[in-house]
């Protein structure tokens, strides 16, 4: 009988212009697009609807427990 592997639940969460955990919105995510949401509603309020870069990236967790960039911080949402 072949091992049973546990599926890999995947975590996003947002991080700052260095790459590290948010300093007010570090939580983790189900999805891409919960925390896309929650980083543009935080960034709205803090810098209104400017169509400049946000200063907010996501990332993934990896199965091996690393965490992999998806949107870098400074794009334009």
């Amino acid at each position: 009988m072949a091992p049973v592997h546990a599926q890999h639940v995947r975590h996003y969460r947002l991080v700052d212009q260095q790459g590290a955990p948010h300093p007010v919105l570090d939580d983790l995510y189900e999805s891409l697009d919960a925390a896309w949401t929650e980083a543009m509603g935080w960034w709205q309020d803090q810098f209104g609807a400017s169509q400049g870069p946000v200063e907010i990236g996501v990332e993934v967790s990896t199965a091996s427990g690393d965490w992999r960039t998806l949107r870098f911080p400074g794009g334009t949402g």
